[in-house]
């Protein structure tokens, strides 16, 4: 693990801020390519102090920090959309967060278990960590996003003011108990068996290194968020011009959200360390559900913006297998690339309704 920052890793933040910056004062075509230039480079940035982080304080803290830090953003980012929109996107929040879930669950956890078994055959991680973080994921996206169409409090998708309140306060409420669970009372559920190889056993960083990482990676990370919110428009004019729906757009965000924890996640498991690549990934799924609801739900009650939370039938099916696939495939404690293949399939199915409903 590196232990200073590379001079690239301490310029690309900063361009990448100052750049958007730019883009906001400068809103012209050849500005937002840079942006999207940029952007690209900050996510290697990001990863890159992430890294240092974990190092730094071990795990499951290291890879806690990335996913909670890109969710407080992407939080924040869905909330400015709110209070930005009008009465009519109440699906907005719902849209952003169904993707979030479904990107991490399948195609995170998919291209790690596909790149680490091409790479090493077979992994093995805790099946005490997965299954207990499959437990709470399957109760919160259940509560927040299905259960919502089968309520006669108010009609179709949305929540009573009472309903969103519990919903909401539940969701935190679960979802801190399990970072307890994941970082104090369990601790050991979620480490990697083998000692994560040498590099894990390497020097770790002085507390400057990993002071001015974790500096870094909050410049990086919210410079990431803002260039896609400033690139947004784009993604829906693109989206609009090939006819495609409009929770297209927020699957696009999403994806660029995500991809700090994607990239850190495949490095992972590229290293054989399988374990740090599900803690981001299904971490970074809870932190989608726990963290956003509460704050959509507050934003809603407090400045009277319609949400919707139920999803529709089809994506009902589809979060509904991937909680039964992903209870089947990390039940083993052992994966192979028959494992990743099923995720991606069934982010492929995802992708591809969600486009062609």
């Amino acid at each position: 693990m590196t232990k200073t920052n590379p001079a690239w890793t301490s310029a690309v933040p900063a361009a990448a801020a100052a750049v958007l910056a730019l883009a906001v004062l400068v809103p012209l075509p050849a500005v937002r390519v840079l942006a999207g230039i940029v952007l690209m480079l900050a996510v290697f940035a990001a990863v890159h102090h992430a890294e240092v982080i974990a190092h730094k304080i071990g795990e499951p803290f290291g890879t806690l920090v990335l996913a909670v830090a890109v969710t407080v953003i992407e939080v924040a980012l869905i909330a400015s959309l709110m209070l930005s929109a009008g009465a009519e996107k109440p699906e907005l929040a719902r849209d952003t967060v169904l993707a979030a879930v479904m990107l991490a669950a399948n195609g995170i956890v998919g291209l790690c278990l596909l790149a680490g078994g091409v790479r090493h055959h077979e992994q093995g991680f805790q099946v005490r960590g997965a299954s207990a973080a499959l437990a709470v994921l399957a109760a919160l996206s259940v509560m927040t996003l299905v259960l919502p169409n089968h309520l006669i409090a108010t009609p179709g998708p949305t929540l009573a003011r009472s309903q969103l309140v519990f919903v909401g306060v539940v969701s935190l409420v679960l979802y801190l108990t399990f970072v307890f669970v994941q970082t104090v009372r369990h601790r050991d559920y979620f480490l990697v068996e083998d000692g994560g190889g040498d590099e894990t056993h390497a020097p770790p960083p002085s507390t400057g290194a990993a002071l001015a990482s974790l500096g870094l990676l909050l410049v990086a990370l919210v410079s990431v968020v803002g260039l896609a919110k400033v690139l947004s428009p784009d993604i829906e004019r693109a989206v609009a011009a090939a006819g495609a729906p409009v929770a297209v757009v927020g699957i696009v965000i999403s994806m660029v959200v995500l991809l700090p924890e994607s990239v850190a996640a495949l490095r992972a498991a590229r290293k054989n360390q399988l374990q740090n690549s599900l803690n981001l990934a299904l971490g970074s799924s809870l932190a989608s559900i726990g963290l956003t609801i509460p704050v959509i739900a507050a934003v809603s009650i407090g400045f009277g913006k319609p949400i919707a939370l139920g999803i529709s039938a089809k994506d009902t099916v589809l979060l509904a297998l991937t909680l039964l696939v992903s209870v089947i495939t990390l039940g083993t404690g052992r994966t192979t690339v028959l494992q990743g293949m099923v995720h991606l399939t069934i982010l492929a199915a995802y992708l591809f309704l969600s486009v062609v409903p």
